[in-house]
């Protein structure tokens, strides 16, 4: 379940060209299950009918600070409390000035200076507009008050130029949101990640490598990170966007997993191999391409073991392994926890078509000395979190 369901999240639309982007935005916000109250400026319903965004995201809009209607309620001050959150987007240097300043001379700005919830702002403008010394010091200020920004982009703009200002993707706002909204419970811990395959060469154009795609290691990166943990996130070749905000480590072979692990272990809490690091490697390589002949013998020498190794070397840290099997999974789980010192083994069993490598599903069953919990098909991501649920004081 998204850390987005149930959320009330009160949204402030002002009247920025990339309001069309908020449509998008809302659908996307409904699919992760959050609440949503809008408020429009006058300016935004110039571009957009207020009807759209009623049906969108289905629920009321708000446009007038006063209204004919009767209400019992002070609507600004019922607004600004009955959510969890507030989001001004697009947010121009109108608004973003009024704020910084403390005006309130709309529904919107007034809502905003009696909320007492986290708000951000997702900032669309005019390069020159947003590079202004009036607009940095006003977005300065906004922070040193404790309000949070979803940086603009850069990119081609509504003026016919490149640069910034350009508001920020839905799904990246949403992404800010997800982490926005979790508890940063593993504040403190400083955790290693690893992830991926490795890659050993036979020669210059061939090597042996395994089906790793990288998804449950970035997937518990990202979710530690979110989760407020210090993270260092090492990875074999993958076609995976990094986190932001992660302490980046790229590696191809076994050996230099090994040593990127080694060079930060004694300052690290935690270490989470989720790794396929490739078990053996040519005794030869070769410079030169082998050609092609009827036959070809390769000698195997066994690699490193990377997790039992650390298992020998640790003294205060955790590790978690993972087992991805084919048969016999708890038996062979619980051998490698016991052999390579594990606290904790993730297994499953990767001859599952949903379940494994390459696919963004997983199940999963882990174990340790005293417990055993089995996972049921769920998204990497939420697999993730159980995993780090784990080492919650």
């Amino acid at each position: 379940m998204s850390n987005l369901h149930g959320k009330k999240i009160l949204i402030g639309v002002t009247g920025g060209i990339a309001i069309y982007k908020v449509l998008d935005l809302i659908s996307r916000l409904k699919k992760e299950g959050a609440e949503l109250r809008i408020i429009m400026t006058k300016a935004a319903t110039a571009l957009v009918n207020p009807q759209t965004f009623q049906t969108m995201a289905r629920c009321p809009v708000h446009t007038e600070m006063f209204k004919d209607e009767p209400t019992y309620d002070v609507e600004h001050i019922e607004l600004a409390e009955d959510c969890d959150l507030a989001l001004v987007a697009p947010a121009t240097a109108n608004t973003i000035a009024k704020l910084a300043c403390g005006i309130a001379d709309n529904l919107l700005t007034t809502t905003l200076l009696a909320c007492k919830k986290p708000v951000y702002f997702a900032p669309a403008m005019n390069t020159n507009m947003l590079h202004h010394p009036a607009t940095q010091r006003n977005i300065a200020m906004l922070r040193e008050m404790g309000y949070g920004f979803i940086d603009s982009n850069s990119g081609f703009l509504a003026c016919n130029i490149i640069g910034d200002g350009r508001m920020a993707e839905p799904q990246e706002i949403v992404e800010f949101m997800k982490t926005a909204c979790t508890e940063k419970d593993l504040c403190g811990l400083r955790i290693m990640v690893t992830a991926g395959p490795t890659i050993e060469r036979i020669d210059p154009v061939r090597y042996i490598t395994n089906d790793s795609s990288g998804k449950m290691g970035y997937a518990i990166a990202k979710a530690a990170l979110d989760r407020g943990a210090e993270v260092l996130l090492v990875s074999g070749p993958t076609s995976l966007e990094v986190p932001s905000g992660v302490q980046f480590t790229s590696v191809t072979t076994n050996e230099e997993l090994y040593q990127a692990i080694d060079r930060d272990f004694e300052g690290i809490d935690v270490l989470i191999m989720a790794a396929a690091p490739a078990d053996f490697r040519s005794e030869v390589v070769e410079d030169q391409k082998i050609k092609k002949k009827d036959a070809l013998q390769l000698q195997l020498v066994k690699n490193r073991d990377i997790i039992g190794d650390f298992g020998q070397k640790k003294t205060h840290q955790t590790l978690i392994g993972f087992a991805a099997e084919t048969e016999e999974l708890v038996e062979n789980a619980r051998e490698k926890l016991r052999s390579k010192r594990l606290d904790y083994i993730v297994a499953n069993d990767v001859s599952e078509p949903d379940s494994g490598f390459n696919v963004d599903t997983n199940r999963a069953v882990i174990l340790s000395e005293k417990m055993k919990i089995a996972l049921p098909l769920m998204l990497k991501r939420e697999m993730a979190d159980r995993i780090l649920d784990l080492l919650k004081r």
